[in-house]
């Protein structure tokens, strides 16, 4: 089973986190491109999507760039994804292919469904601080081993 975001989704949540990792500032666009991996040509359409959705801010001109607007423990991974994609529930049938609920439910709609919720409520929950927080901690965790290691 695949569980996949799409590029626009991926690119906006790279985008955000580098905001996350940079509060004091702004961050240029080419800045973000570079530090995230994100083609420079598509970064400018995230941006406007997340800035519209009220979740960064565009400060123009030579000095300029972007900022997060709210605070990062507030802004989770489904809301980033909302503001780039659009409602995330699913519209067409696993079984079918078509509108869900068009012509009845499937045998297996009620348990696609409830793995929707899930995987929603997951992404509510992530925000874009705490996913920081546990990779540093993470990073933290492999130095310290890494070191012990050596020392040993």
């Amino acid at each position: 089973m695949r569980l996949d975001l799409t590029k626009r989704s991926d690119y906006a949540i790279r985008a955000m986190l580098a905001l996350t990792m940079a509060p004091e500032g702004l961050l240029s666009s080419r800045k973000i491109a570079e530090e995230m991996k994100i083609p420079p040509r598509f970064l400018p359409q995230i941006m406007g999507d997340l800035t519209r959705a009220g979740l960064a801010e565009a400060h123009p001109g030579r000095a300029g760039g972007y900022r997060l607007s709210k605070k990062a423990d507030t802004v989770t991974i489904l809301t980033v994804i909302e503001a780039v994609e659009g409602d995330p529930h699913r519209q067409i049938c696993v079984m079918r292919g078509t509108a869900c609920g068009q012509d009845g439910e499937c045998g297996v709609h009620d348990v696609f469904y409830a793995a929707e919720h899930a995987i929603l409520q997951e992404l509510s929950g992530a925000t874009l601080q705490g996913i920081i927080d546990a990779y540093r901690a993470k990073q933290a965790a492999a130095a310290a081993t890494a070191t012990a290691a050596a020392t040993a």
